[in-house]
């Protein structure tokens, strides 16, 4: 059996957070869908829970963190191709992100990333596997 991954982020307003995301490309699972959260399909075995504030608070007894003033996590994600991470990042400020950071461009691994309606950082990042086996 595969493991999976499940990322659980608290929204303001779902309906715009999935539309903020649908934007993007991905895609979500119905059938864990309602009123209060949504399953959003990163990968195959790779999933975001996108939980509105009050349902998010029923599982956790601390309080929940502002991400547009505090950062608690950077979500990564592995892209094939600089070009690739370009146009995720052009997308989501498109759909209303912010990029608080430039890109970052080691010669090996070039990485991009916004800051979504919420204020939750995501990147992107592309690693150059021939450019960095000459530097062994």
């Amino acid at each position: 059996m595969s493991t999976n991954m499940f990322v659980n982020l608290p929204v303001r307003n779902l309906g715009k957070a999935i539309a903020f995301f649908t934007k993007l490309g991905f895609k979500f699972n119905d059938e864990f869908t309602d009123e209060k959260a949504t399953c959003m399909i990163v990968a195959e075995n790779i999933f975001v829970m996108l939980l509105v504030k009050e349902f998010f608070q029923t599982f956790i007894s601390k309080e929940i963190a502002d991400a547009k003033y505090s950062t608690e996590v950077i979500i990564t994600l592995s892209a094939s191709s600089r070009e690739s991470v370009d146009e995720m990042v052009r997308r989501a400020v498109q759909a209303g992100a912010t990029t608080p950071n430039g890109k970052q461009d080691d010669g090996w691994m070039y990485g991009h990333g916004f800051q979504d309606l919420d204020g939750h950082l995501w990147a992107f990042m592309c690693i150059d596997e021939s450019v960095l086996r000459q530097t062994d």
